[in-house]
């Protein structure tokens, strides 16, 4: 891993233009009929866009809070790992990495789209397969692969060119939109009266609006990806939230702007526009693009190329965003060693080039072989994807707020994460809301991810030498409520739709309209058959769950192992290093560390009054301090040994402690306290013999504990030490040296 850092480039006008373009793609023009409209007419649309802003500023302002607490490139990883810990972090990344490619790999796809509404089936060679009822050619896949290219060389070379490339297509797309949408306001001759139905009948104005709101964390997702980036910033942090508000007002008044272009005029055929837009799917052409209708009606063939551009736009600007925010946050990862090392490199223009060369790889591999529905599949998940990360972004601003006595962002803090909890039970109960916008596979793609998170994480922990994850139980209980959460709503959704499936077979049976092979069967044999096949179909879906979700229970069973063993390994470490710590290296008895240990353990049983008897022996060697002047501090070692022994060999039976370069401790207890006086005296007459010899001198001093007077351990080593001193005096005056 080199020295390099990433070096500040973005401009506000750059910073504005990354969080503006990540945020709003191709889907603000193919959506707007079928999951705006058709939910909530014109103005339910428009409140609930306006609702859904509200929402996101405030998660925009927790962001801010955060991203100036922990700046640098890991954004919600980054924030989690310091407020929550590592494995919260994990979840984080692991869910915005799916969030970021599938809109990277979405808006790489919708380039052949655009091709075959503008140019028709110029790129429609190469029939390679048919897959989930989406044509899959060579030539699409071709465009695609060059788009995603195109857009990792221009993030890999230059950082200022890919910035500047960004601003002006950003400048673009929303001159074009809003020039188109204030065209036909101004050449229209009705008022906004004649956008009526101004909301779906026979439902509800506040559940219309609702649903509108519920789609907010989809519709503006990626406004944060330069939380990715805060440490490229060239200008004060504390401008961000300034920048990301911006970003969230324009986007939501471009969302309305085409929202409102699409109802301003319908094909004639149409009496309204609610017959336009649940046609389209059978329509073609620009006809099946309602802001481009509108856009060739009132412009002729400037407003198609208006909005084409800004379409391109759109896409273009999306695909560098999402490749800066994926390629920062596997930067950051690798740094943490949850990637390998290898991504976290920096190139010589201090870009990360193997990152970016990791997502630029994988997507060329999966994109021009994957199906358009099967993306759409994948990028349906970011509602759900984008309120769980919300919601603990909110809950490290409002954590971080209360310790630092920040009021605003507390405040903030507890309503984005009461409003994504909110969002979340939506989202995961379906059945129970009768929503659920996410496309019944979505559901099951997204469970296949947590199980996918899961099998990595175990990688993780055994990668992880630092012992940074596998310290908190949220992973476990996150991936599992995802897994459960999300099966319970596959099933669900997946009997709901084979459901309709049968009663539509049975209906078609009833009228003449079925298959002629259906009335070789009498007609309850042929319900019978059909109810047999939706309890057959149950059956597989039900086991297919159980055996997904015992295996993702086997996994986390299996990681937990990993970090069982990997505790009791650190504890073993500990130990080791304990005992090491407690032993004297030079003579191998206890260390003062051990020492201070012992007195405090000592000193609380005094105090609860359950110690026992015991005696303190304190031991000072003389003439150490001569020997080490006279003949080296080698042979002074060896004369500390030497007095060791002889300590050791005293007092068999009690611990000997070390406490000083020539100070030693022994504390008395069971025989060797029984028989202190006899050990004691047999020691000294050893010494007086050594004197003579010119051997180990130790002066000793021995104190008994006294119940009910000593509060201390000290008390008693006090008085041991006095004694010591009094016996060095002696044994000098007998002729021994001391250290003096």
């Amino acid at each position: 891993m080199d020295n390099k850092k990433l070096v500040p480039y973005l401009s506000p006008e750059a910073a504005f233009a990354l969080s503006t373009g990540t945020a709003i793609g191709w889907g603000s023009f193919v959506v707007t009929g079928n999951l705006y409209l058709a939910q909530a007419g014109p103005l339910g649309s428009v409140l609930g866009m306006l609702v859904g802003m509200v929402i996101m500023l405030l998660i925009a302002r927790n962001y801010h809070y955060m991203m100036n607490r922990y700046p640098g490139p890991g954004g919600a990883y980054t924030y989690m790992a310091n407020t929550f810990g590592y494995d919260n972090a994990f979840l984080n990344a692991w869910l915005l990495l799916l969030a970021y490619v599938a809109m990277f790999w979405a808006n790489a796809t919708s380039l052949p789209l655009f091709a075959r509404y503008f140019i028709g089936d110029f790129f429609r060679f190469g029939h390679i397969y048919s897959l989930l009822g989406t044509e899959v050619y060579l030539g699409e896949g071709l465009l695609s692969a060059f788009a995603i290219l195109l857009a990792g060389i221009l993030c890999m070379k230059k950082g200022r060119l890919a910035a500047k490339v960004m601003v002006a297509l950003v400048a673009l797309f929303i001159g074009a939109i809003v020039f188109c949408f204030l065209a036909a306001m101004l050449k229209r001759d009705a008022g906004l009266h004649d956008f009526s139905p101004l909301m779906m009948p026979d439902q509800s104005m506040a559940l219309q609006v609702l649903r509108i709101a519920l789609i907010s964390p989809w519709a503006f997702i990626g406004f944060e990806n330069i939380s990715h980036s805060s440490g490229e910033f060239s200008f004060p942090r504390n401008r961000s939230f300034r920048v990301m508000a911006t970003a969230i007002v324009v986007t939501t008044i471009l969302y309305i702007c085409v929202i409102l272009l699409s109802v301003t005029v319908w094909p004639s055929e149409f009496r309204a526009w609610p017959a336009y837009i649940s046609n389209l799917g059978s329509m073609k052409g620009l006809d099946a693009l309602p802001p481009f209708y509108a856009g060739n009606y009132y412009l002729g063939d400037v407003g198609v190329v208006l909005l084409a551009l800004a379409l391109l736009s759109l896409i273009v600007t999306s695909l560098i965003g999402n490749l800066v925010a994926i390629s920062r946050l596997i930067y950051e990862l690798a740094k943490e060693e949850v990637l390998f090392d290898r991504f976290a490199v920096l190139n010589t223009r201090c870009m990360p080039e193997n990152a970016l060369h990791l997502i630029v790889m994988l997507s060329l591999l999966i994109i021009p072989f994957l199906g358009r529905i099967a993306i759409g599949w994948i990028v349906d998940v970011n509602t759900v994807v984008a309120v769980i990360v919300y919601g603990f972004i909110s809950a490290a601003a409002y954590r971080c707020a209360g310790k630092n006595g920040d009021r605003v962002e507390r405040v903030t803090g507890m309503a984005g994460m009461v409003l994504m909890v909110g969002f979340g039970i939506v989202e995961l109960f379906p059945a129970v809301f009768n929503t659920g916008s996410m496309a019944t596979e979505s559901y099951f793609l997204f469970m296949l991810w947590a199980i996918l998170g899961i099998i990595f994480f175990r990688n993780v922990l055994v990668r992880d030498a630092a012992r940074k994850f596998g310290k908190s139980i949220v992973v476990w209980i996150g991936f599992s409520a995802l897994i459960f959460f999300m099966a319970q709503s596959w099933l669900h959704r997946a009997n709901q739709d084979y459901t309709n499936t049968v009663v539509s077979n049975i209906y078609s049976y009833h009228n003449g309209t079925a298959p002629s092979s259906a009335y070789q069967y009498g007609e309850e044999e042929f319900i019978a058959k059909q109810m047999e096949g939706l309890k057959d179909y149950d059956t597989k879906r039900s086991s297919l769950v159980i055996a997904l979700f015992l295996f993702s229970l086997w996994m986390i069973i299996n990681n937990y192992s990993v970090v069982a063993r990997r505790n009791r390994e650190t504890e073993q470490e500990l130990g080791a290093t304990k005992e090491l710590a407690g032993r004297d290296p030079l003579t191998g008895v206890k260390s003062k560390l051990a020492f201070t240990e012992r007195e405090k353990e000592m000193d609380a049983a005094i105090e609860e009054g359950r110690a026992d008897h015991f005696a303190v022996v304190v031991c000072d060697l003389n003439g150490v301090k001569r020997i080490n002047d006279t003949k080296g501090h080698k042979a002074g070692d060896e004369y500390i040994r030497s007095a060791s022994v002889l300590i050791c060999n005293s007092f068999k039976r009690s611990p000997v402690f070390r406490i000083g370069g020539d100070e030693f401790v022994v504390i008395l207890k069971g025989y060797d306290y029984e028989q202190r006086t006899a050990i004691l005296e047999a020691l000294d007459r050893q010494v007086e013999e050594n004197i003579r010899t010119k051997q180990v001198i130790v002066s000793t001093g021995m104190a008994d504990y006294r119940p009910g007077q000593d509060r201390k351990l000290k008390a008693v080593f006090e008085r041991a030490d006095a004694l010591m001193y009094k016996r060095k005096r002696k044994l000098k005056e007998m002729g021994a040296v001391s250290r003096e």
